[in-house]
Formats: C-alpha cells, structure tokens, sequence
C-alpha cells in the first residue's frame, strides 16, 4: 500500500468519525466559568462540522452560555469544591444538552418574569427567558438543579401565546 492511499485511508476514518450522525459525549467541569466556555466551543464546533444553519448555532451558543453560566454562578455559587456535569447528545437532526450542578436547586415558578413592567430592571430572569426563546425543549428537573436543553435542526421554537400551544 503506498504512502498516499494509507493517508487518504486515515483521512477518510478522521472524515467518518467527524462526519457521523451520532455523538455522545459527558464531562465533568469545575465551577469556573472558562470550563464552560471550553465546552461551549467543543458544542458549536460540532455544530458547525454538520452545518447547523448560523441561526441555530447562534441559538445553541447563547442558550447554552446561559445555562452554564447559572449552573455555576447560581447553582454552584462559583465553589472550587462544586462541578457541573454536562451531558451532550448530537446527531444530524438535533443537539440534546444535560447541565446538572451541585446546589440546592431552584423553582422555576418563583423566578419573575422579566418582560413585565416591574421587573424590567430586574437582573433576575432573562437568561432562563432567553433559553426558552432559543430552544425547542427547556426542562427542569424536579429539585431545579438539572436543565435539559434541545434544539432541533432549523425548527424555530414555538413562541408563548402562539396557536399550538
């Protein structure tokens, strides 16, 4: 076999690997914020490879920083001691993000909602909020310190008061 085919033989299992409908990932970070951002750009670049429109990508991206940047600041309280488990499905179709902290948790019913007058100052609120507008599933689990986040491939998320609600 010449030196050339065994390069486009390695090149081709590298295309393959990156090309693949199917990637399955978890990691563990620290509750530092520059962790996240690592993660976040593994995600986009991923997203990227199997050419999620720009808008998605963008959606994927801010959501996810959200996400991440409660869990650590929010959830964790920025501890060395706390970590963040992150769980990431990706396929062709769609990316499914799991962010779990170590907190105490939190009702998603309590966290005012930021487009109502009194609280348009308010610093509470607006990530979960954009989230929400981003992402096609946003999910909490019971104790509040666990978000499922998912994004289907050029599918724009319903919007609250539309018709199929």
């Amino acid at each position: 076999m010449s030196l050339n085919s065994n390069w486009t033989n390695t090149r081709n299992r590298v295309l393959a690997k990156f090309m693949s409908s199917d990637e399955y990932f978890e990691v563990t970070i620290p509750s530092d914020t520059s962790e996240g951002q690592a993660v976040q750009a593994r995600i986009v670049e991923a997203l990227e490879v199997r050419e999620y429109p720009d808008r998605d990508v963008f959606a994927v991206r801010l959501a996810l920083e959200e996400a991440l940047v409660n869990a650590i600041k929010h959830g964790n309280r920025m501890s060395p001691d706390k970590n963040e488990d992150i769980k990431c499905w990706l396929s062709d179709e769609r990316v499914r993000i799991e962010i779990q902290d170590e907190g105490e948790g939190f009702d998603r019913t309590h966290v005012p909602d930021p487009t109502l007058l009194e609280n348009l100052e308010r610093p509470c609120g607006r990530g979960i909020m954009l989230m929400g507008a981003f992402m096609n599933l946003i999910e909490y689990n019971e104790q509040g310190n666990k978000v499922i986040l998912e994004k289907i491939k050029g599918v724009s998320p319903k919007q609250p008061g539309s018709e199929d609600e």
